[in-house]
């Protein structure tokens, strides 16, 4: 893709803000205790497919008059422009924990979750603003066919921005929760212990030495379409759309070197007609077990509930971060960092993306 498709395509992202804020019109609260009708955004596919069976479905069973609409992707600055437009259209929404950390009471409102038992959550799970759904891994992967010798085939993390070594299209998530700055700065040769506080510029140099080679996916549906289509070959693609790539018998292999992982969450947006109803249903959304289980068998993530009695399929065990498949290190997101800086760094972000 030329830098100009690129840019294109995250300016129309940005675009669709406008007219998200122009078409929503006004809402009208829905009393909680009467029919609740709850606009649910996450990332589609078959992990919003799995949020449907496991969390929604079973919730509209104990509670009839609470039905849901889905609808994807997720976007903070649409949240944005539904709060300050006074047209607050979704009531739960997918989103990075240090985005609804930053942004708690002013665009996320400030969640009561004391009835959630954290005796099995992992910790950060539970924030002022955001409930915790799975932990999502984004290792570096590459399509078996484009490098099928095993002995000149990458290994490493360094590997992925060595472009005259391993020739081929890369393919790069966009969203901070996908390790689109910690890869550059682990190749570039910072030890995963010294990552924090990110070196941001250094870290977006790294990243213009494969540019001009590179798919920038706005999102995980994207990327995961590329890599099916083959128009990709080395990626760092989230496990969650790995897992039913390979259930398509597409045959990929995990580079496990150093992989970034970092917690998805949902949060409700500030001043959502529904956000009682809401914070209801995010307070029973993990504390099931079961839940949990099937959101991780499906998906191939890792749970935020170490009760989760897992099951996971062969395809699942492959991407396994926490698993014995992962022979490499494992780096979790630093949610504070992010929260404090979130803002300045999807700013920065994105400004290199349209540059």
């Amino acid at each position: 893709m030329s830098r100009r498709n690129r840019a294109l395509a995250t300016i129309s992202a940005i675009a669709s803000v406008a007219m998200l804020a122009a078409c929503s019109g006004e809402t009208t609260p829905t009393d909680p205790d009467g029919p609740v009708t709850l606009t649910f955004v996450a990332y589609g596919g078959v992990g919003q497919d799995a949020m449907i069976k496991y969390y929604q479905e079973p919730y509209t069973a104990a509670n009839p008059n609470v039905t849901f609409i889905n609808t994807s992707p997720p976007d903070v600055a649409q949240v944005k422009a539904q709060v300050e437009s006074g047209s607050v259209v979704w009531d739960v929404v997918a989103v990075a924990p240090a985005a609804a950390t930053q942004n708690c009471g002013t665009l996320f409102e400030r969640l009561d979750l004391s009835s959630v038992d954290q005796t099995n959550l992992v910790p950060q799970t539970v924030g002022e603003c955001y409930i915790g759904n799975f932990i999502n891994a984004t290792p570096f992967a590459y399509r078996t066919d484009a490098f099928p010798d095993p002995d000149k085939a990458p290994k490493t993390i360094k590997d992925f921005f060595d472009v005259e070594k391993f020739p081929g299209q890369r393919g790069i998530l966009t969203n901070l929760q996908n390790g689109i700055l910690e890869y550059p700065l682990l190749a570039d040769g910072v030890s995963p212990e010294n990552l924090y506080p990110l070196d941001v510029d250094r870290s977006l140099a790294k990243l213009e030495t494969i540019r001009d080679v590179t798919t920038f996916a706005p999102n995980v549906g994207a990327l995961q379409q590329a890599v099916s289509a083959k128009q990709v070959d080395l990626f760092l693609l989230a496990d969650s759309r790995l897992v039913p790539l390979m259930d398509e018998g597409m045959d990929i292999t995990i580079v496990w070197d150093v992989t970034v992982t970092s917690i998805n969450a949902f949060a409700v947006p500030k001043g959502s007609p529904n956000a009682k109803a809401a914070e209801r249903f995010l307070a029973t959304a993990v504390v099931d077990p079961e839940a949990v289980a099937g959101i991780t068998e499906t998906l191939g993530t890792a749970p935020v509930n170490l009760a989760a009695p897992l099951n996971l399929s062969e395809n699942a065990k492959k991407v396994e971060v926490y698993g014995p498949v992962n022979t490499g290190k494992t780096v979790l997101q630093d949610i504070e960092w992010y929260a404090q800086n979130f803002n300045e760094v999807t700013t920065k972000l994105t400004n290199w993306l349209v540059g």
